[in-house]
């Protein structure tokens, strides 16, 4: 199905007449789609307060899944999402600052007490995500980019 899909894409007037209705795959590819939201919407109204302004709050956050997973991968995202969360949760439950590292390592500075060395990872947790997705822009620009099915024979449609 996917196939077809694609060559609809490219070259509607040949999958037409390889005997499939263009118009009912685009209709089902949409209906799929749908049918993925309303998915999403029901698993998110549960996790979260479903309000009218919930795309403030959580739109921000799929943003960064998006581009650090690599726009159009679904897989990129899939493991973004739980990198992104996995970060966030674990950097919560951390109360350390570059300031206790500092003093742990035996460097008493009185001059550093009341800087930004004081804040801690928790106090970071929520930055974390937009911090990523700056060195992910930087470094990698296009995403993480990884296959959702690695297969060596690719379709192509000029074959």
């Amino acid at each position: 199905m996917g196939l077809v899909v694609q060559a609809a894409l490219t070259h509607p007037s040949m999958v037409e007449a390889l005997g499939h209705n263009v118009p009912r795959v685009f209709t089902l590819v949409f209906a799929g789609g749908c049918g993925l939201a309303a998915l999403a919407g029901v698993i998110g109204g549960n996790a979260f307060v479903t309000e009218p302004g919930m795309a403030a709050t959580v739109g921000s956050i799929i943003f960064v899944v998006v581009v650090v997973g690599g726009l159009g991968s679904l897989a990129g995202a899939l493991i973004a999402s739980l990198l992104i969360g996995m970060v966030q949760t674990f950097a919560v439950s951390l109360d350390y600052s570059v300031l206790t590292l500092l003093t742990a390592l035996g460097i008493q500075e009185t001059a550093l007490r009341g800087t930004v060395l004081r804040i801690t990872v928790a106090q970071m947790a929520p930055m974390l995500p937009y911090i990523l997705l700056v060195l992910v822009l930087i470094l990698r620009p296009k995403g993480t980019e990884i296959p959702l099915f690695l297969s060596s024979t690719k379709y192509s449609p000029t074959r």
